[in-house]
């Protein structure tokens, strides 16, 4: 927890460098640099985008990452001991093949077929598991916002974490949002569980515990954490979860061209880029939810729910019911706070590394970021001419929910359409795609933090891979089996 004075602090240094940003693309343009960097620059700095959000990380968290506690977690989040069954693991879902987002539209959860890809199959979940990079700075986690800093900081747990129920705001003592996070979704039913456990969450994370006790590797690097475990006190949960939140504080991956270039690097982005953010910040108006100013964390989204209109798939296997009178509707945000003024509303998504992602919105309807967008430019003819096949959906996610009861409630942002050129429409996307794209979040580098093994020596997943990445020549299939 920060007070005040630090975060003003912080606030002014923030300021301070968009300032000296702005008198420095100045002083070029007088020189005669491009107008376009003049323009672009002025407008970063009008909405207090630094490009200096990753190098704010121990500042608010108060101290360095525990490089020991992030290597535990590291294994943990790859290590399907954290599933009651076995069958499952975080990063199955969140893989490093995709962004540590989802490769599937709909995630696929308990009794997969232990294939991580295109390939994996099993009964679906609600929702597409989003990205677990940069979630250190999200002040809301989830599609729906089921887990939040009631401050609207992550680092600061002064007026609570909001848990569902029954947790509550009982996980509040942890020092960030992603360690109480990780309490609930090890209890996750269609995730990790599976329904024929008959305990409780606490029983659930006391199987957990009792499971990562027993494995002698776990118990050496918890111990060089923990005194008390050195001592032969058992790793409890709340180890487990620590763990785990200190390998997703490592995963900060904001270093795009478009920091870059706020940081002064005017070569980083090229020109259909800059006119790309020129549109995102302006006649496009996607920086209205996708933000990047106050508690946006410069994430291009302001963590708010909207309804994007965005249609449904259903999937033929599923582990959940659907809303709506024909089971084929999800109402979204009105599920966490039991108000139908919330129907059909998520959370926007964070933009950054986006490209790395293969498919988009909370149910992966659309699986290509130009199709998206234009989903975003006129959501009333976009929603009515769906077609699943044409996005290259898989083939048990092909039914698609009602539309018109969505397009009622359309946010007021989306209601009129935005008329880009063809140009435009190319130099946007290119700047979604890949001007707010770390190199270090592209799958061939996020692919070698995949470990060999895991201390349970339960057999690993096997994640498809189409690219040789393994300067030793391994097939991919030797490098993931």
């Amino acid at each position: 927890m920060h007070s005040p004075a630090f975060r003003l602090k912080v606030g002014a240094l923030l300021i301070f460098g968009c300032a000296c940003l702005w008198a420095s693309l100045a002083a070029r343009s007088a020189r005669g640099d491009n107008s376009l960097d003049q323009e672009l620059g002025a407008v970063l700095a009008a909405h207090g985008f630094t490009g200096t959000i990753e190098a704010t990380v121990q500042a608010r968290l108060g101290r360095p990452i525990n490089q020991k506690l992030a290597a535990a977690g590291h294994l943990l989040y790859y290590d399907a001991i954290l599933a009651v069954k076995q069958d499952n693991a975080c990063a199955a879902c969140h893989s490093p093949t995709a962004g540590y987002a989802d490769t599937q539209s709909i995630a696929i959860g308990i009794n997969s077929n232990g294939l991580v890809g295109p390939s994996r199959a099993g009964p679906r979940i609600r929702r597409r598991a989003p990205t677990g990079i940069n979630t250190a700075f999200y002040p809301t986690l989830t599609r729906v916002g089921r887990f939040e800093s009631l401050s609207g900081d992550p680092f600061d747990n002064s007026a609570g974490f909001r848990m569902p129920e029954p947790e509550g705001l009982t996980l509040s003592y942890f020092s960030h949002l992603l360690a109480a996070a990780a309490c609930i979704s090890v209890t996750d039913r269609t995730a990790l569980v599976g329904f024929k456990f008959t305990g409780d969450n606490y029983a659930i994370r006391a199987t957990v515990a009792a499971r990562v006790n027993g494995i002698k590797r776990y118990r050496k690097m918890f111990a060089k954490v923990y005194p008390e475990v050195s001592a032969g006190a058992p790793i409890a949960f709340d180890m487990i979860a620590s763990a785990i939140a200190e390998y997703e504080l490592t995963l900060v991956y904001a270093n795009a061209p478009i920091d870059q270039y706020a940081r002064g690097d005017l070569t980083a982005m090229s020109e259909d880029e800059k006119r790309g953010a020129l549109l995102f910040f302006g006649r496009a108006r996607c920086v209205e939810c996708h933000a990047v100013s106050g508690r946006s964390n410069e994430m291009f989204s302001d963590f708010a729910g909207h309804v994007a209109a965005v249609p449904q798939l259903v999937p033929e296997n599923s582990s959940v019911t659907f809303d709506g009178p024909n089971a084929d509707e999800d109402y979204g945000i009105e599920q966490v706070t039991h108000n139908p003024a919330d129907r059909y509303r998520f959370r926007t998504s964070p933009l950054r590394n986006i490209g790395a992602q293969q498919a988009f919105f909370h149910d992966g309807a659309f699986t290509r970021i130009k199709a998206a967008i234009e989903h975003h430019l006129n959501v009333f003819e976009s929603a009515r001419n769906y077609d699943p096949a044409a996005q290259h959906i898989a083939k048990d996610l092909l039914r698609v929910g009602p539309i018109e009861p969505m397009l009622a409630r359309v946010d007021p942002i989306l209601a009129t359409p935005t008329i880009l050129t063809t140009d435009e429409l190319r130099q946007l996307t290119k700047f979604v795609r890949d001007g707010l794209l770390d190199d270090r979040a592209k799958a061939e580098n996020l692919v070698l933090q995949k470990p060999d093994s895991v201390p349970s020596h339960l057999k690993p997943f096997y994640y498809e891979y189409p690219y040789p990445h393994n300067p030793s020549g391994l097939s991919c299939q030797q490098c993931h089996k």
